[in-house]
């Protein structure tokens, strides 16, 4: 069996724990319990499944301390981010407690000839893939509104948060799912194929990178199975005016910083009018170079912390390396510890549009900062991206900003906010943040058999 699934302490690059990838039997008996529990599931009433996913809101909020805990451990969270992430979790399974059972009922429609009904049902197995930067946030917005859909879920979390996968599955039994209704696998790269391909699955939901994203479609398109995918993002975040540039400054860092960079919506791309430019560009160096190096289990202020992994620090180091080759400026930061994950919070400026290093993305403690010198600039800068996820546009004259914001080409934007969190509203990207919606009503009708039955008079 391989040793894949393992906690690995980000700030010591120490192993602490190690979990068995699956075996192709337990697989099997996974997909099976699955498939069994689905044909009771699907039956519960949806008032009764409301209650247990209510339950389990209930539970994860309880519980928030020893789950930042265990994050911190696992990928390097400071505990108040992680315990603010429980309690957002706990928010998104209430919605759907609370809304799911009004907006799944079955709708009459007005047909000549007889009587007709919408009817919302359950689709089957499926299977969640789960990435480490959020690791009860992103199942949290898959689970809850495919459990009340009567869906049973197969859960495949990131390898480096093995701890949080097993928490989970725990607090979603202990709330009242029957067992089979929500199962966490330790599954490999072949295995997820497999599952996939099989008859029993129904569909797939990866949040990841671009390059997973586009492997998973690959398959699930190969199967005639269905795909939600949440992958990448270089957000714009214009700022068009700014009567206080510190505080401009200081907003655009806490956002850039947040969970060490490692966010989908994170402000990878700070777009900032010339006359601002140079003042805004000391504030951010001044901001980064007053951080010291952290302990996320014991957090304290202006502190960073390490990225969820060794190999994810070298990545992004080399990624900044690049962009210097390529004619970019390290303004600040840019070193790599030398064993653990840590990375200096890094400003970046004079990135060459156009460059490999301009279209990437920087999952990580790096704030690229550019410089433009109209809104016409701003818009073009902002929309030249393979991505299209999040985005934010800022000034003092809110309807100046919201005539910009109209412009942007992404699945959510902001309006002199760097982003707002809310189960309520529905969270997607378009060109190459993939397709689908999270989050709201809309993540209730990703996953569902919309069926009509028509009586005839």
């Amino acid at each position: 069996m391989s040793q894949g699934y393992a906690v690995t302490n980000p700030a010591t690059n120490e192993v602490v724990e190690s979990f068995d990838t699956f075996t192709d039997e337990q697989i099997q008996e996974a997909l099976a319990k699955s498939h069994e529990a689905f044909q009771t599931w699907r039956k519960t009433p949806i008032e009764e499944r409301a209650k247990i996913v209510s339950r389990a809101a209930e539970l994860f909020k309880e519980r928030k301390a020893d789950l930042a805990k265990i994050e911190a451990q696992e990928m390097g969270k400071a505990t108040p981010e992680g315990e603010w992430e429980i309690n957002f979790s706990g928010d998104i399974l209430q919605f759907y407690a609370d809304n799911a059972p009004e907006h799944n009922k079955d709708k009459p429609v007005d047909v000549p000839g007889g009587k007709a009904t919408v009817r919302r049902l359950p689709v089957g197995s499926l299977l969640g893939i789960m990435p480490w930067n959020y690791p009860i946030y992103q199942v949290a917005r898959f689970a809850g509104p495919n459990l009340m859909n009567g869906n049973c879920i197969l859960l495949k979390h990131a390898e480096i948060t093995p701890k949080s996968a097993a928490a989970i599955e725990e607090i979603f039994r202990e709330a009242g799912l029957p067992e089979g209704v929500y199962i966490n696998i330790y599954a490999d790269h072949d295995q997820i194929a497999d599952i996939i391909a099989d008859p029993r699955i129904q569909g797939v939901s990866l949040t990841g990178s671009e390059r997973a994203g586009a492997a998973i479609a690959e398959i699930a398109g190969r199967n005639l199975k269905k795909a939600v995918l949440e992958l990448g993002g270089t957000d714009p975040y214009i700022i068009l005016d700014a009567a206080d540039v510190t505080k401009a400054a200081e907003e655009a860092w806490v956002k850039r910083i947040e969970n060490v960079g490692q966010a989908c919506t994170s402000n990878k791309r700070i777009i900032v009018m010339e006359d601002i430019y140079d003042e805004f560009v000391d504030e951010m160096v001044r901001i980064a170079e007053g951080m010291a190096q952290g302990d996320p289990s014991n957090p304290e202020d202006n502190q960073y912390y390490p990225m969820s992994s060794r190999s994810a620090a070298e990545n992004i180091d080399k990624q900044v390396q690049r962009a210097v080759d390529n004619g970019a400026t390290i303004r600040t930061g840019g070193e790599l510890h030398e064993t653990a994950a840590y990375y200096t919070p890094t400003v970046l400026t004079d990135v060459p549009v156009g460059s490999d290093s301009y279209y990437e993305e920087f999952f990580g403690p790096v704030a690229e900062i550019y410089k433009v010198s109209s809104e016409k600039e701003a818009v073009e800068l902002a929309n030249n991206s393979n991505y299209g996820l999040g985005g934010a546009v800022f000034s003092d004259d809110t309807e100046r900003a919201t005539k910009v914001a109209d412009q942007i080409d992404t699945g959510m934007i902001h309006v002199n906010l760097g982003q707002y969190f809310s189960p309520v509203l529905p969270f997607g990207g378009i060109k190459n943040s993939g397709y689908g919606r999270e989050l709201s009503v809309f993540a209730l009708d990703e996953f569902v058999n919309k069926q009509y039955l028509y009586i005839n008079d």
